[in-house]
């Protein structure tokens, strides 16, 4: 006959905040994006600080109405992000819906689920990025057609800053953008700063991948640049008062 198990119950424990101890970051995603994850597993490697996804249903093709249409998805996406806690920042990762969108549309709907959240989103982080680095000519580079690049030129003018360049691959199909490689964006960004009186150089689109390349275009172009994935980190970091200086991510990230 088997001996009985004994249970032991309600054993003694203690806790400790290892995971997320210094920020506790929430990144609302598109369903399409192939690109932020990978950036931001690139950027940020700080101990105790950590970023928590939730997937928001979106078309692969980029339009002003696909755009319009995540916005009453919004907060159910973002309340299943650590459901019944709280984050330190908040953030919509979509450049173009923001814009669309406002940020104070984007804010509201993302604080109906986190109430307590710092709210971000990457046009309203690279806005940030602009003042930081004391930029006011902006050299513009999206994927996008041109009734989403009106949009995006416009919300910059609006925020304050010039626009003395605008520059776009038109690629409407966010997994092609995904797929832009590397040569193709230098290549782009050197088509567009030269002959400009530009400050800065600014890459619209959480798909673009960008962010490990931007110490070394700065260093060729002599100006700051940033794109929507390496601002909206920065300003993350930033509202949940990571202060780190990191060198090694470009200008913006040593402020």
């Amino acid at each position: 006959m088997a001996n009985e198990t004994q249970l032991i119950e309600n054993l003694p424990f203690t806790t400790s905040r290892v995971i997320a101890a210094r920020a506790r970051i929430g990144m609302v995603v598109l369903a399409t994006d192939y690109t932020l994850e990978h950036e931001l597993r690139q950027m940020v490697n700080l101990p105790g600080v950590d970023f928590y996804h939730a997937r928001i249903a979106n078309s692969p093709n980029i339009s002003p109405d696909s755009l319009r249409a995540m916005g009453p998805l919004i907060t159910s996406t973002a309340e299943l992000i650590l459901p019944g806690d709280t984050l330190d920042v908040l953030a919509f990762a979509c450049t173009s819906a923001s814009i669309v969108l406002g940020t104070p549309t984007v804010a509201k709907n993302l604080n109906a689920a986190k109430p307590e959240a710092k709210t971000t989103n990457p046009a309203f982080a690279a806005f940030h990025a602009f003042r930081a680095l004391g930029a006011k000519r902006i050299a513009v580079l999206t994927p996008y057609a041109k009734h989403v690049n009106d949009m995006v030129q416009k919300s910059i003018e609006e925020a304050g800053f010039d626009v003395p360049v605008f520059g776009s691959f038109n690629e409407p199909h966010d997994p092609t953008v995904a797929a832009i490689d590397s040569q193709s964006l230098q290549s782009a960004i050197a088509k567009i700063t030269t002959g400009h009186d530009v400050d800065a150089v600014f890459i619209s689109c959480t798909s673009v991948r960008i962010a490990a390349d931007v110490a070394a275009i700065e260093s060729a172009l002599g100006i700051p640049v940033t794109s929507s994935n390496h601002a909206l980190a920065w300003h993350c970091l930033r509202l949940a008062g990571v202060d780190d200086k990191l060198p090694e991510l470009g200008r913006l990230f040593s402020l």
